[in-house]
């Protein structure tokens, strides 16, 4: 029975295919082997008895031919079975553990499994065995572990004692079978093919064979079963069938559904691997290539490490700030940099360290300007740059020159408030300039995102620091000059309010500590001289109006505007249009009517707009005149050139002719050459003389008051003062726009009269503080009338309508009262008040005259009006008082503090001289 495989060659050259080339082909027994004393084991098994100790397995059933460790923790059934080897029988039973009830074996670790064994005794222990299990062979016992070889089947019958747990035991054999039966044969080759399979993708397997045929012997029909059941990766119930199976036939077909299930596992696990071989095979072949190319470059000195060359950079890029980088910052970088050499090159985090040290090693640490304290250089910048602006100069001179007794300066924040057009955003330029220091601006107008001034964290993607540390990189140094635009024009969105985050920026005490949510380290802003610029200073808000120093820039008067005009503006403008100053004349009369009627507004960009239309035009009408002159001068050069050739050759043929006769032919070649130079000279010396003739012949382009409509077009502006001398119940008064100031007359008349009809009609787009204004005014007209007439009841039976013209213009405003209440009297009076008169003032119910604001642009209005006297406020006196002189020139100026005063003034017969 045992030689069954040697008889079917067939049968024995398919599993002889299994075993590896070195074991079919070596000089040692052929792989299927019969091992003749397998006969004398079985002898020796029958002396055994049919008591064994019984080991129970937890994992997975042992078969005949295998080896398996276990570890003994039982202390009394490890004694028993060195007992057992030392008696010369070094065997045992191996039974497979059942699963407890109510569990689920495949959710159950190996450890718990382990533990539970160890827990189990006796009685317990034996009805949790299976029946059928294996004659195992005790190979070794190395501490704990104790190594199994199985033999053949065992059954257990029943329990002779519980410490250890020994059992008698029956020895099973398999049930008779045909080896030559067709089907056993079949389901036998079909299992070697599939086995055979699997062997060539695992040479885990292949040990296995080699191992099995050492201990077994030759394969037959039910080792192979066995076999194929053993090295199959089933479960342990699956397996424990296999093993209790007695009909060889049906223990192949459970095999060989085995080995088939093991065959499919091994497809499926080789397409994962191929699916995943290639997705990654490309990036990793990139990524080998890449680094083999950068090991190849550094070994030929071509190119250092990317990370080594950045460190390298930032290092260099620092060293000349070394000293005087504060040494918080200093080891931060360092940190970063050590932090970059551990990064990989294509982790994101490399890239935010790397943008980061870029940004931290590119400030100017501790690198300043060195600064100019003359004080009579800044004062010679200031003014080429600008006329007139006294106060501003002086407050920039003071800067300096509190800065030259200090030896440092220190930075401050100045606001500078006007209209448009004024200069500012210029006089920051030039402050910056005078203090030799570089010179930033970026505009906050409208801005409503907190991470334009503070920064971005650096978490987020595509962050940036702040514009003040972008400023500090661009311009290289730690105190520039920096220009804040239209800081009253602020915005506030979802990202929080831009105002409150400048808090920090512009406070002289918190900015030396400032800190970007980029950076993170605090910078020192203290010594940057911050300029701020404003329309509207009552839009900023007051907490950061509070850190500020205001200097108010009312706008120009005329006077003004002709030195700029003639100094500044014109000259500029001709030399961007290209045009000579001998070209073109612009008188002073006709730049006095370009400032009256078309650029009334307190700045002067306007002014330079309407100066540049005169210039295009004037350069186009050159340009015009300069293409006719050069026509004709173009014919007449080609006709001198034509009078001068046939002059030049007539000499020659004399000359040829004198020297045929008088002298030989070399005196004549000298002759013709030396005259055709000078007569060439000649013609190019006429071409050029003839050239400017022509350009002086271009006729000079004069601007003049009676053709400046030509160029600029109709006047804008019509004179503001509409009478001579004001009718009965129409009174100018003083205003302030955001153009500057203006003069607007208040009028009033009667609607209709009767006993009881005393009413107020208001007219004119007035806004609600005027409407009130009006209210009062004719409260205190009534009062002021019956204690000046008290027969007259004029107001009482009188409707009124109060107007203020140009009705399509938003009026508004706290100065119009006094000047209301001067047009009602004038009509309840039917008096006029006195020629060229203007007034200003809030009046209470009281009769109290109350400041007001923008005196210097209503003093410029009057002026502009040909107004000889105007009435301010007590309270504006020194308002009135730091005017310049040239403003105050020619006004006969009233100051007062109650309406009775005014009334004197307006109605009284005598002109009072209080001044």
């Amino acid at each position: 029975m045992l030689k069954l495989l040697s008889s079917s060659s067939s049968l024995h050259n398919r599993v002889n295919s299994l075993a590896p080339t070195s074991i079919r082909t070596g000089s040692s027994a052929p792989f299927l082997r019969v091992l003749s004393s397998l006969t004398g084991l079985a002898g020796r098994n029958r002396n055994l008895g049919c008591r064994v100790i019984a080991l129970p397995l937890p994992h997975r059933p042992l078969f005949p031919g295998f080896y398996m460790p276990i570890f003994v923790k039982d202390p009394k059934l490890m004694a028993a079975l060195q007992d057992s080897r030392k008696r010369q029988a070094p065997y045992a039973g191996a039974f497979l553990l059942k699963d407890e009830p109510g569990t689920d074996p495949s959710f159950v670790s190996g450890s718990e499994a382990d533990k539970n064994i160890y827990d189990l005794k006796g009685k317990e222990l034996f009805n949790r065995l299976h029946e059928v299990g294996t004659l195992a062979q005790i190979s070794s016992i190395q501490g704990d572990q104790v190594i199994l070889i199985g033999h053949r089947r065992l059954r257990i019958t029943e329990m002779v004692s519980e410490e250890p747990l020994t059992v008698k035991v029956d020895h099973l054999k398999d049930k008779p079978y045909n080896k030559d039966d067709d089907v056993i044969k079949a389901t036998s080759f079909e299992v070697i093919s599939t086995l055979r399979d699997v062997l060539k993708t695992s040479s885990l397997w292949r040990d296995h064979v080699q191992t099995y045929t050492q201990h077994i012997g030759d394969f037959n029909f039910p080792r192979l079963a066995d076999f194929g059941a053993a090295i199959s990766g089933a479960n342990k119930l699956q397996c424990q069938e296999v093993l209790e199976e007695l009909d060889v036939y049906k223990r192949l077909k459970l095999t060989l559904e085995l080995v088939k299930k093991e065959i499919e596992i091994t497809k499926i696990q080789e397409s994962i691997a191929k699916a995943i071989e290639e997705k990654i095979s490309g990036e990793q072949r990139r990524y080998l290539l890449n680094e083999q190319l950068k090991a190849i470059k550094k070994e030929l000195g071509l190119e250092t490490d990317d990370k080594t060359a950045l460190s390298a950079k930032f290092r260099e890029r620092l060293e000349p700030n070394r000293e005087k980088c504060p040494p918080h910052v200093l080891q931060v970088i360092e940190e970063e940099l050590t932090k970059l050499q551990l990064l990989e090159a294509s982790s994101s985090e490399f890239n935010v360290t790397r943008n980061y040290l870029d940004w931290l090693t590119a400030l100017p640490w501790g690198n300043f300007s060195d600064e100019n304290f003359d004080v009579l250089h800044a004062q010679k910048i200031l003014d080429e740059d600008h006329y007139g602006l006294t106060d501003v100069k002086e407050r920039i001179l003071e800067f300096i020159a509190v800065g030259k007794l200090r030896g440092t300066s220190q930075g401050k924040i100045i606001c500078l408030s006007g209209p448009p057009g004024v200069g500012k955003t210029s006089i920051g330029r030039s402050i910056a300039r005078a203090l030799n220091r570089k010179f930033f601006r970026f505009s906050v107008g409208g801005l409503a995102d907190v991470a334009e001034i503070k920064g971005h964290r650096r978490t987020y993607i595509g962050a940036m620091p702040g514009k003040m540390v972008q400023c500090l990189k661009n311009v290289g140094t730690a105190n520039p000059l920096v220009l804040i635009d239209e800081i009253d024009k602020l915005g506030r969105g979802h990202a929080g309010d831009p105002a409150s985050a400048l808090l920090e920026l512009l406070d002289p005490e918190q900015n030396a500590n400032f800190l970007d949510h980029y950076l993170d380290v605090p910078i020192d802003l203290s010594k940057v001289l911050f300029v701020c610029t404003a329309n509207v200073v009552e839009m900023i808000p007051n907490p950061l109006l509070d850190r500020m120093e205001v200097i108010s820039i009312a706008g120009y008067i005329t006077d003004e505007k002709m030195h700029i005009a003639r100094d500044y503006l014109e000259k500029s403008t001709r030399e961007s249009c290209g045009i000579k100053p001998e070209q073109v004349e612009v008188t002073e009369a006709a730049l006095l009517a370009l400032i009256e009627n078309y650029c009334r507004e307190s700045g002067v960009r306007n002014l330079q707009k309407q100066i540049e239309k005169i210039y295009r035009k004037i350069a186009l009408k050159l340009v015009r005149q300069g293409v006719s002159g050069e026509n004709e001068v173009t014919e007449t050069n080609d006709a001198e050139v034509v009078q001068v050739n046939g002059l030049v050759q007539n000499t020659d043929d004399s000359q040829n002719q004198s020297g045929l006769e008088s002298v030989e032919g070399d005196s004549h070649e000298q002759v013709e050459s030396s005259l055709e130079p000078d007569t060439n000279k000649d013609a190019k010396e006429t071409e050029n003389v003839n050239e400017k003739e022509a350009i002086m012949d271009i006729e000079k382009v004069l601007v003049d008051k009676e053709n400046l409509s030509d160029f600029v077009g109709k006047p804008v502006f019509h004179a503001e003062r509409i009478f001579d001398r004001t009718p009965i119940g129409v009174v100018m008064g003083l205003a302030w726009t955001a153009m500057g100031g203006s003069t607007l007359y208040i009028e009033t008349t009667h609607v209709e009269q009767g006993d009881g009809k005393g009413a107020l009609i208001l007219t004119g787009q007035l806004g609600d503080v005027m409407k009130e204004s009006a209210q009062i005014a004719h409260t205190v007209a009534r009062a002021i009338l019956l204690k000046e007439e008290p027969d007259n009841t004029y107001f009482a039976n009188t409707k009124l309508h109060l107007h203020v013209p140009a009705g399509a213009t938003p009026k508004d405003g706290p100065s119009a009262g006094c000047t209301m209440i001067t047009s009602m009297l004038s009509l309840a009076l039917n008096k006029p008040v006195k020629k060229d008169l203007a007034m200003t003032g809030e009046v209470t119910l009281t009769g109290k005259i109350l400041p007001i604001g923008g005196v210097k642009e209503k003093t410029i209005a009057a002026r502009r009006g040909e107004v000889k006297t105007i009435i301010f406020p007590a309270a504006n006196r020194r308002d009135y008082d730091e005017l310049a002189s040239n403003v105050k020139e020619g006004l006969n100026v009233h100051f007062v503090e109650e309406y009775s005063q005014i009334f004197d003034l307006a109605f009284g017969d005598d002109e009072s001289s209080e001044k």
